[in-house]
């Protein structure tokens, strides 16, 4: 039997975790899998020790206030796999809460796999030094990371995004709106606040205002959004009433890949969901704000000038960005306006898409199952 302890955060870690489960179960007949994930790793027989919630926490002050129940978690954890060794611990992004894990764990003789590169390229360069004490392998999803982590001498290994080899090279727009119930003769306008209780109220707001002045100018659009669970569809909902409630728009939820296919154009929080909104080739707006405290703090130490992972894949700015002070709802409508009547820009955009979606489909799922059983038996061998 094969034990593995897994930790991740948010939903797209869960998708990350659930994908490489089932690519080790098709090449190990009986796997054990214990520690923190979502609904997509419990499905995989996972063995939740604690809510995955509790780690989806955004920002440097909101974790402060959660400090001593994160450190309680990370405490019971460590405990835990030290008590009941795992044959490898893979910590899936979460760098903040994971790496202190692992350099734990990697101390107590466990073997230790970092999945998702921390972003040491845009900001926090001097994590680089922890990452190499904690992790015993790290697997990139992005190109250019390999080099940084070659230059240091530190174990890893380029597997592309798993979203990549999911999605479709070619959405099928129709077919998502039919699924909807969506008219096939309006111009679809998403609306992805995150999927992070506190990215929903702090950019939902903006997005929403947004969507009602683009309403109110334009009379062939439809608003469609989804969230993560009901949980979150729930909150968003209760905030379209209480700030627009004359929007009209339909809200789901788990059907975010159908709404970004169904879509024409996307208002959306800085985060994954652009990625997946790139690989299916739709025009965006990328809307993120953070607490102030917070924002000032990633200014100062960031390294690089774009947000979201299309304009930093591209190295260009390709996609408009509206954070902090630009997240409001005047901004945001505006830039809509300018994609809503620019059909030269989006042929280009979506070009550009086209070219970075080739370099991230890499059969990601598979080559990191093959990356952390090579580990495991690297270790088995010199046992």
């Amino acid at each position: 039997m094969l034990r593995i302890g897994i930790v991740t955060g948010e939903p797209s870690g869960d998708m990350l975790g659930a994908g490489l489960v089932q690519e080790l179960s098709k090449k190990v007949k009986n796997l054990s899998i214990e520690g923190i994930g979502g609904e997509k790793l419990a499905k995989k027989d996972m063995s939740i020790l604690f809510p995955m919630e509790k780690l989806s926490v955004m920002g440097f002050t909101e974790v402060v206030g959660r400090y001593f129940e994160l450190k309680r978690i990370q405490g019971e954890l460590i405990r835990h796999f030290i008590k009941n060794p795992p044959d490898i611990f893979i910590g899936i992004d979460a760098p903040d809460f994971n790496l202190f894990l692992e350099k734990q764990l990697r101390k107590a003789g466990i073997k230790t796999v970092h999945y998702v590169s921390p972003s040491v390229w845009a900001w926090r360069a001097g994590r680089i030094k922890r990452i190499k004490e904690s992790a015993d392998l790290i697997l990139n999803l992005f190109p250019f990371e390999t080099d940084i982590y070659n230059k240091f001498s530190i174990p890893n290994e380029y597997v592309g995004h798993p979203l990549a080899d999911k999605l479709p090279t070619e959405p099928n727009t129709q077919l998502a709106r039919e699924k909807l119930s969506i008219p096939l003769n309006k111009k679809v306008i998403a609306l992805l606040p995150g999927s992070r209780l506190t990215e929903i109220k702090r950019i939902g707001v903006p997005l929403l205002k947004a969507a009602l002045i683009a309403q109110n100018k334009h009379n062939d659009l439809f608003f469609v959004s989804s969230l993560a669970d009901k949980k979150a569809s729930k909150i968003f909902k209760e905030l379209k009433m209480k700030v627009t409630p004359k929007l009209n728009i339909s809200i789901y939820s788990e059907k975010t890949h159908r709404v970004i296919e169904s879509a024409n154009i996307i208002l959306l929080a800085s985060g994954t969901v652009s990625l997946e909104a790139m690989l299916l080739k739709k025009p965006m707006i990328v809307a993120y704000k953070l607490s102030w405290p917070t924002y000032f703090i990633v200014k100062l130490l960031s390294k690089i000038q774009y947000a979201s992972l299309p304009n930093i894949l591209a190295g260009e700015n390709i996609v408009p960005e509206c954070l902090q002070f630009n997240c409001r709802a005047k901004v945001l409508a505006s830039e809509l306006d300018k994609l809503l009547n620019s059909d030269k820009y989006i042929k280009k955009v979506t070009n550009h898409f086209t070219k970075l979606s080739i370099g991230l489909r890499k059969k990601a799922d598979y080559k990191a199952a093959n990356a952390i059983l090579k580990l495991v038996e690297s270790n088995n061998a010199n046992r």
